[in-house]
């Protein structure tokens, strides 16, 4: 082989090995934010029933209504169940989805939603810190990524 040919090879190669490279930490880094979104919503939702205390029981969710009640106090308190309810639902369904990785580009996108919509509903309660300092946003923009990542992805195997 000549000089010129075993250059264009090594430059081929390094092409591949780097799309690879960039292939296998992108797929990583979209599983490691799934993951990491999915398991801080059961987290939570585990929370709200006690199973990080060991003691399943409803006195527990009593204190999570009373928290959506704080949360959401320019809403009427007949609507409070109803959205704690709402919410618990959401969190465990779009928890398990992420972590399964089904319907990626839709539960990533009601992710960043609902997110939006829980530090939006914090930063009217208790001002904008609240949220803030949850990093309830930077969670909202990792999903909102998840999901524009997948559209784009559909849209170049289209």
């Amino acid at each position: 082989m000549n000089q010129h040919t075993q250059a264009t090879s090594v430059i081929n190669m390094e092409g591949i090995s780097d799309k690879f490279g960039t292939m296998n930490w992108e797929r990583a880094g979209v599983a490691y934010a799934r993951i990491a979104l999915g398991t801080a919503f059961l987290s939570a939702v585990a929370s709200r029933f006690g199973l990080w205390d060991k003691t399943l029981d409803l006195k527990h969710f009593a204190n999570f209504m009373q928290y959506a009640a704080e949360v959401n106090s320019f809403l009427p308190a007949a609507v409070i169940p109803l959205v704690a309810w709402a919410a618990t639902v959401a969190e465990t369904s779009c928890g398990v989805l992420l972590i399964l990785g089904l319907w990626p580009r839709w539960v990533s996108l009601a992710s960043a939603i609902l997110l939006a919509m829980f530090g939006t509903a914090m930063a009217i309660s208790f001002g904008i810190k609240s949220p803030m300092d949850y990093s309830v946003f930077s969670a909202s923009a990792g999903a909102l990524l998840l999901a524009v990542y997948q559209n784009r992805k559909s849209g170049a195997n289209s």
